[in-house]
């Protein structure tokens, strides 16, 4: 992780760190929201499908006689699995709808920031540019009192000249 993606985290999801699942954020929780976030992988379908057609194989050629057709004790498991899988699902989503709220707070804080500070940005260049163009009207009036001075220096420049010239004739 970068150091601004490390300050970013700091400076904005740290004051949300305060808030956890109404579920807790103990072992239980965590293990539950893994175990339920299992359920949905390819890995645990393929799993199951397999189990599932090994026990029906068993019990249909006679290899077994623990589950006959029509399959009882299977419907039982899935019932169970089922009963145990809706709530660790929904533990989980609420636990992930926790951390997309204190993300999307602490987004939403940091467009606030950003839109502040380029609010600030803004006035400031409005305000320097104002000072920029006080500056330049301030040299404008400098530039015409050089150019007067100089043009009043030139004229009794020629005027001490030539009074100095008629002096010497």
């Amino acid at each position: 992780m970068s150091n601004g993606m490390k300050n970013f985290f700091h400076r904005y999801h740290i004051p949300h760190a305060h808030l956890s699942s109404p579920f807790g954020d103990d072992w239980f929780a965590q293990k539950a929201e893994m175990f339920a976030r299992f359920f949905g992988t390819p890995t645990f379908l393929i799993i199951q499908t397999i189990i599932v057609g090994i026990w029906m194989a068993l019990n249909f050629f006679g290899i077994f006689h623990f589950d006959e057709y029509p399959f009882i004790l299977l419907n039982l498991a899935f019932s169970l699995q089922a009963a145990y899988a809706a709530p660790l699902i929904l533990l989980a989503q609420t636990r992930q709808a926790d951390r997309d709220k204190a993300h999307s707070e602490a987004d939403a804080q940091h467009r606030e920031d950003l839109a502040r500070a380029s609010d600030e940005r803004q006035i400031l260049a409005v305000t320097q540019t104002a000072l920029i163009l006080e500056m330049l009207e301030k040299n404008n009036v400098l530039t015409e009192k050089v150019k007067s001075l100089s043009e009043n220096l030139a004229e009794l420049t020629k005027e001490v000249h030539e009074a100095i010239v008629k002096s010497q004739e």
